[in-house]
């Protein structure tokens, strides 16, 4: 297949590519399976794989690709040059440790047992016998039910450890998953080395949940994005410690602390991650990635609203763009908020918001009145669906200066798929806040799928703050495990700058 090449091909910038992977093309590989073929996906498929392995193989430079959870940026684990090039293209702190995904227990198994050298020979030293691990077994349970998938346990780093030492940025520990998507595990397969990968996003940004979000923040500085389609989760992985009594959750994600207390020896797991950016204390380094630092905030001032916090009024989004150049806010409701917040506006198509909705369906122009909302955008179970916003679950928009006078009817959150234009509102000395709505349904996995590429979409559209709806890990829907709403709500809290609380 002929390569898409994105970005100036100038010189000093490196030219970045996006090549389209069908995921449904490649076979289903068991967890305990390291040598599964692939000679019978389509050279289609096998192709752009087979480059990436061979880029990871044989250069420094990191190559993007989808999982489940986010899109990664990897490199070869084992390799210091290539782990550096994820620190230089992501401009991350080199004490934030890296997370490695294997294809294989086997693989991981080699990791936690890696020969010794002597005199410049390889002696395998690999004590573990035929149905033994090195792995605790304490994980059993957790493998057994979540890998592949958004899980990632914390392993003690062995002596002679095959890993580059910039993965666990001197950690005596590392944090390994087996990532449920076939493109990865394909990747992981055909480059034959674990893969050292964080999200693929610049360092502080919203992680990228569509390889356009990739390319908008790693344009120029990596050469390759494999893109299989939007993630089906939508937030990282959960990381959990198990080498610690009683166990604990370094980080929520898309494994709840409910399943994790169904498996055994996990009944009484433990919370010990902070909804804020921590400030860690002198040379303090966190012991898995989320745990520090600012994350996942748009170029907006995002503010967000507790759940059950009354939502947002006209005053104080007045206060909000006060001194901003800008008069421009973005609302992002979830499960309770009306659709203006009972403010008062009027509606009308905005031009702008019209060519931001053309340039987001993969540079097929759209007609504004299309409704696409998150659950045909990502909903896992709609292949067929029409091609998503790349930007995310951006609703019909429209903008207009009104007097305070002017009003609008606002449905209920119980009509999820109601599409909601973009509208502005005048201050008494009339300046006009243009005001872009977004709903990500009621749906707690919806939310989840939906929120960084939200952010982004905001952002997009120029807005100088976005207020957000939060949820709560209280609510209880049926059929669903609704503390991924806790991973939600800590990516928000590490998002804010400003928290409202009832």
């Amino acid at each position: 297949m002929e390569p898409t090449t994105n970005g100036p091909d100038t010189a000093g910038q490196m030219v970045t590519r996006i090549l389209k992977v069908d995921p449904t093309t490649l076979p289903h590989i068991p967890s305990h399976n390291s040598s599964h073929p692939h000679h019978n996906a389509p050279a289609d498929t096998t192709a752009p794989l087979l480059e990436a392995a061979h880029l990871l193989r044989t250069t420094n430079i990191p190559i993007a690709f989808p999982t489940e959870t986010v899109y990664g940026l990897g490199a070869d684990a084992t390799r210091s040059d290539a782990v550096r090039g994820i620190y230089t293209a992501k401009q991350r702190p080199s004490d934030n440790p890296l997370i490695v995904h294997v294809c294989s227990l086997g693989q991981l198994r080699g990791i936690l047992n890696p020969p010794l050298r002597e005199n410049g020979e390889e002696h395998i030293t690999d004590h573990v016998g035929e149905g033994e691990t090195d792995i605790p077994e304490i994980y059993t349970p957790l493998i057994q039910r979540f890998w592949p998938g958004p899980l990632t346990i914390l392993l003690r780093n062995p002596a002679h450890s095959l890993l580059a030492p910039e993965v666990t940025a001197g950690l005596p520990t590392f944090g390994a998953r087996m990532p449920n998507s076939p493109i990865a595990l394909a990747l992981i397969r055909l480059a034959d080395v674990p893969l050292a990968a964080p999200s693929a996003n610049a360092s502080t940004r919203p992680s990228p949940t569509t390889a356009e979000h990739v390319h908008h923040d790693l344009r120029g500085r990596i050469s390759l994005i494999l893109d299989g389609g939007p993630c089906t989760v939508g937030v990282e992985s959960t990381v959990v410690d198990g080498l610690s009594s009683p166990p604990a959750i370094l980080r929520p994600g898309g494994i709840s602390i409910d399943q994790l207390r169904a498996c055994a020896g996990w009944e009484d797991v433990e919370v010990r991650y902070k909804d804020g950016a921590e400030e860690a204390e002198g040379d303090t380094k966190p012991r898995a990635p989320g745990m520090k630092y600012r994350h996942y905030s748009p170029t907006a001032k995002v503010v967000l609203y507790e759940a059950g916090t009354e939502p947002p009024t006209e005053e104080d989004l007045r206060a909000a763009v006060a001194g901003e150049e800008r008069k421009v806010v973005g609302i992002v409701r979830t499960k309770r908020w009306r659709t203006w917040c009972g403010m008062r506006v009027q509606e009308r198509i905005s031009p702008q918001a019209n060519a931001q909705r053309g340039g987001l369906m993969n540079g097929v122009s759209k007609p504004a009145n299309i409704h696409l909302t998150p659950e045909n955008v990502f909903n896992k179970d709609h292949p067929s669906s029409p091609p998503p916003i790349q930007q995310g679950a951006l609703t019909l928009t429209t903008s207009l200066s009104t007097p305070p006078s002017s009003t609008t009817t606002a449905p209920t959150t119980t009509a999820p798929t109601t599409t909601t234009p973009t509208t502005s509102t005048t201050t008494p000395n009339n300046t006009s806040i243009t005001i872009y709505t977004l709903s990500l349904t009621s749906s707690t996995p919806s939310i989840a799928r939906g929120l960084f590429s939200s952010l982004r979409a905001l952002d997009d559209l120029g807005v100088s703050v976005i207020f957000v709806e939060g949820i709560s890990s209280d609510e209880r829907e049926e059929g669903e495990e609704t503390d991924l709403a806790a991973a939600v709500m800590n990516r928000m809290r590490k998002a804010a700058g400003r928290i409202v609380r009832r």
